[in-house]
């Protein structure tokens, strides 16, 4: 019976290959989805509060500046990444955070389904994406006036979502979170 499943297996490889043509790649496998580990509240907190935070840095602290080094973070590790190096990766976790944001399957901090099936949810964090890309571009530049701009890009995409999806009563109300 095993003999049978090896040429079974055997046979289905070279009908693929086959069917593929000549000289043609077998297609990639795709991992399968895994389910989220947070919720949306703690991948803001844990990537793209302290991520944006070092955008908008740039906008008083000059990266290259010796005397004020921009650091990655504070403890035993801050010295690894500075300067304007730590600028690019900041902006490259906001462009990549986008697809975290949309990860099906992830819930709010108040337990409510993050709003995936809303167009206006998806396009601002598509604005995020493109907010990270113009970040990552003008770090790239090492200009400081171009930074000023990506800054001023990434605080109007943060704002777009916040204005509808945050809750900004007062005192804020966590139940209200993810809710247009």
């Amino acid at each position: 019976m095993r003999v049978l499943g090896v040429s079974v297996a055997l046979l289905f490889s070279v009908a693929t290959a086959a069917a593929q043509g000549p000289g043609a790649k077998p297609a990639a496998q795709t991992p399968a989805a895994s389910p989220p580990v947070g919720n949306l509240l703690q991948v803001m907190r844990g990537m793209l509060f302290h991520s944006s935070n070092l955008i908008f840095a740039t906008q008083g602290t000059d990266p290259a500046d010796p005397k004020a080094p921009l650091l990655a973070s504070s403890g035993t590790y801050a010295r690894v990444y500075n300067g304007w190096q730590v600028v690019e990766n900041a902006a490259v976790a906001l462009a990549e955070s986008a697809d975290l944001l949309l990860k099906p399957g992830r819930l709010c901090g108040n337990g409510r389904p993050v709003p995936l099936d809303r167009a206006d949810y998806r396009k601002f964090v598509q604005g995020l994406r493109e907010a990270g890309q113009v970040a990552l571009k003008a770090a790239q530049s090492k200009n400081m006036d171009t930074m000023l701009e990506a800054a001023g890009t990434v605080s109007e995409a943060c704002e777009n979502c916040h204005n509808v999806y945050r809750d900004n009563s007062d005192p804020p109300d966590p139940k209200r979170r993810c809710i247009p």
